[in-house]
């Protein structure tokens, strides 16, 4: 298998190949995997009971996933990867503006994922704790290396493995004592079940900035329903399952959170080691979204300044240098998993939502997918280089969002007033999407009429 040659160019019509109905195992197997079940220890962790866990997961699984299939929808349109799209809103500097937010989204899931999956196999690895970590972050850096062909067909495989594996997690799960008041609708509350919900919102909204990416070598003729609905049931199907699961384990099993990995294994008995390397290939499978994602971000914000050609030579040298330094991260321990990974939870919702609200209001409202690619790859031209529209409705959201925001390390004052309540993610998704939408709607319409007359 060669290397993928694309990066961040635009991909002919002569090279799209696949159908949409591969997106629901890239979407259904990039849940499938631990850190997905961490995910969903974070209801019963904030003080909800299975019930309520169960209802704000799937609420919010189902309402963030939206805006996940929808960018995944403008690839085959596009042809481009995401966040370079991104240009066409914030212009073609302007751009860096997010995509700074986003690497660091990219790294933390990659610490996050690594962590969790060094963790999971210590105790049957001979490599020891930092052995672990280099094991995995050389095994991500060859697979995302390959790129895009690579990466579906292991995605594939890893769906179907998945489905057997965790339907018979689930089964062993579900036979552990539960008290019975952890299934009752009792003892509801507003503030954790709304907190449950933007924690289930935002896991699929952290797709969001590479969706696209594994749907643009589609055929342009690929109806943009399918390529929705096929994202869309993948994911919520892999999310919500997963997340559920981790919030049953979470309170059958004492400290389940302290070591997610080897608990899940427990349950398997003498298979655990088996287990244990179903769950280190989850985990690398989906941390090579992250570290593909990065390299694409990180060519889209040196592009405009340094022509690139992005040769196999310049992608490994690129994949290499991101690979060390997120391996490298790995390696400062963190003692509170869990409480890291709920405020790092809440920390990409602040500034994902903002940027999601701008470019689905632009695609879909303001210019109905029409756009002119090669003006996206050029600082001269239509979008120009700083879209001050874009990038102040982006700074202004994340600033209003400040006082609504409740995590541990900072709880704002309307949040506190509102008895924890955190409702920043309906002002991130809301004040830009208005605001952008108000300011831009003139400019759009101006333009189309000169292209139009000229």
């Amino acid at each position: 298998m060669n290397v993928e040659k694309r990066s961040i160019d635009f991909i002919p019509e002569s090279e799209r190949h696949g159908k949409p109905g591969s997106l629901f195992y890239i979407w259904f197997g990039a849940n499938m995997n631990i850190t997905t079940i961490a995910s969903g220890v974070l209801p019963v962790v904030i003080g909800l009971n299975l019930f309520w866990s169960a209802v704000a997961i799937t609420l919010g699984s189902l309402i963030g996933a939206i805006f996940m299939a929808s960018h995944s929808a403008q690839g085959p349109k596009l042809g481009i990867p995401q966040m370079i799209q991104s240009r066409a809103q914030f212009g073609v500097i302007g751009a860096v503006l997010p995509l700074l937010f986003v690497m660091l989204i990219y790294l933390g899931f990659f610490v996050s994922n690594t962590l969790l999956a060094a963790q999971a196999i210590e105790s049957v690895s001979p490599l020891g704790g930092d052995g672990n970590i280099y094991l995995i972050g050389a095994l991500c850096f060859v697979v995302a290396l390959y790129g895009y062909r690579l990466i579906h067909r292991l995605q594939k495989v890893l769906s179907i493995l998945s489905i057997l594996v965790f339907l018979v997690a689930t089964g062993l799960a579900l036979s552990l004592p539960i008290p019975a008041e952890q299934w009752s609708p009792a003892g509801f509350s507003l503030s954790k079940f709304l907190v449950a919900v933007s924690i289930a919102v935002t896991w699929q909204l952290s797709y969001a900035p590479y969706v696209a990416d594994y749907s643009r070598y589609l055929p342009s003729s690929t109806p943009m329903s399918r390529v929705f609905w096929f994202s869309y049931t993948g994911t919520v199907a892999g999310g919500a399952w997963m997340m559920i699961l981790g919030a049953v384990l979470s309170v059958a099993i004492s400290g389940f959170s302290d070591n997610v990995g080897s608990h899940l294994a427990a349950l398997f008995g003498p298979g655990a080691v088996l287990l244990f390397v179903f769950l280190v290939y989850g985990q690398v499978a989906i941390n090579v979204f992250n570290l593909y994602g990065a390299f694409m971000s990180t060519v889209t914000v040196i592009e405009p300044f340094a022509r690139l050609r992005v040769t196999p030579m310049v992608r490994g040298l690129f994949m290499l240098l991101i690979s060390v330094i997120a391996t490298a991260l790995c390696t400062i321990s963190q003692e509170d998993f869990i409480a890291f990974f709920l405020n790092f939870i809440f920390f990409m919702s602040y500034f994902l939502i903002p940027w999601t609200a701008i470019n689905l209001v632009d695609y879909y409202c303001l210019r109905k997918g029409d756009y002119c690619v090669p003006d996206i790859f050029d600082m001269d031209g239509r979008y120009g280089r700083v879209n001050l529209v874009a990038c102040g409705s982006f700074v202004l959201a994340i600033l209003l969002e400040v006082p609504f925001m409740n995590t541990t390390l900072y709880v704002g004052p309307i949040a506190n007033a509102l008895d924890g309540i955190d409702l920043a993610w309906v002002v991130g998704l809301l004040v830009p999407a208005m605001t952008y939408f108000g300011l831009m709607k003139r400019r759009v319409a101006v333009g189309v009429e000169r292209e139009l007359s000229s």
